[in-house]
């Protein structure tokens, strides 16, 4: 396991299944594509939809179709799981029956276009982030799709990786989703090695990475500021600001997931929460430990 060519990646979904091409891309490599409306394939994509959305993704969506973000995750996504445990990720949701966008608005093409999720934008270019084992950084490359029903690869105009990406508007996606590009492939990387998480630890994650406006019911509820060393600044804007509150969140999961303390806690916090709640938190455990080894008598169960 410790080869450098054992390595991980976290790469986007993309609409409809075909094969990707096998060469990694760098910001300079020259891809020969174009899309508009009159292309003969013109919403086939669309049509075909698989598409994992990022927590900037919803908050530009929920915000674009004007909708709390519980209300816009229950009518167009639907949860699947990113790993094998269980942490779980965002799809857009499709037409019953048929993979169709719901965001499509007939011939017009998409009906969100200017604030379309990452995924669409790369299209027919993926993202994929891949560290090796023993490196201290991610590497990011790209690669391309060329599905069978896309005419744009027929198309004269060529431009850079770098090129499409600023033309497409994805720079502000990547920036903001990097650290939880981060967190993904940390978990996904662990597996098993650090023992089953809880499924409330899962449960933080979803709604700290997806669901803000539960998230933030959360932070203004009156033990929050007890436990974590916030100033009132800063507090503020999480309150007021939902980019920034996800990007708390993900500060957040890092720390209840793996420990990495970048927000300050109050001193003696937990240990004063603990002796508030103990028989609670300790009924918690037992009931979770018992439900864990149910799951796998050979599993230990740790918390998270």
């Amino acid at each position: 396991m410790d080869s450098e060519d054992n390595k991980f990646h976290f790469q986007f979904d993309l609409p409809y299944k075909n094969p990707v091409e096998p060469v990694k891309l760098s910001g300079t490599s020259k891809i020969r594509f174009s899309c508009y409306k009159g292309i003969s394939c013109f919403n086939a994509c669309c049509k075909q939809a698989d598409i994992t959305v990022t927590p900037y993704d919803i908050l530009r969506l929920k915000k674009r179709l004007n909708l709390s973000s519980g209300e816009f995750l229950k009518t167009y996504t639907v949860p699947f799981t990113i790993d094998g445990q269980g942490l779980p990720g965002i799809k857009l949701r499709t037409e019953d029956n048929v993979p169709i966008c719901k965001l499509l608005d007939g011939d017009n093409g998409c009906g969100v276009y200017e604030d379309r999720p990452a995924a669409c934008r790369y299209y027919p270019l993926g993202l994929m982030n891949m560290k090796s084992f023993k490196a201290e950084g991610e590497e990011q490359h790209y690669f391309i799709v060329k599905e069978q029903h896309c005419t744009g690869h027929q198309e004269k105009r060529e431009l850079t990786v770098d090129q499409y990406r600023e033309e497409q508007g994805v720079k502000d996606y990547d920036e903001f989703n990097y650290p939880w590009y981060k967190l993904v492939l940390k978990k996904k990387s662990a597996g098993p090695t650090i023992g089953k998480p809880s499924q409330m630890s899962f449960d933080f994650f979803f709604m700290a990475c997806y669901d803000v406006d539960r998230f933030r019911k959360f932070i203004t509820s009156p033990n929050f500021r007890k436990v974590y060393d916030l100033t009132d600044e800063y507090y503020q804007q999480l309150v007021d600001d939902d980019f920034e509150l996800v990007r708390f969140g993900i500060r957040l999961c890092d720390q209840i997931m793996f420990g990495v303390v970048t927000v300050p806690l109050v001193k003696d916090a937990y240990e004063k929460r603990y002796e508030e709640r103990k028989d609670v938190i300790e009924a918690k455990f037992k009931l979770a430990e018992e439900l864990a080894k149910r799951e796998d008598p050979n599993a230990k169960y740790i918390d998270d």
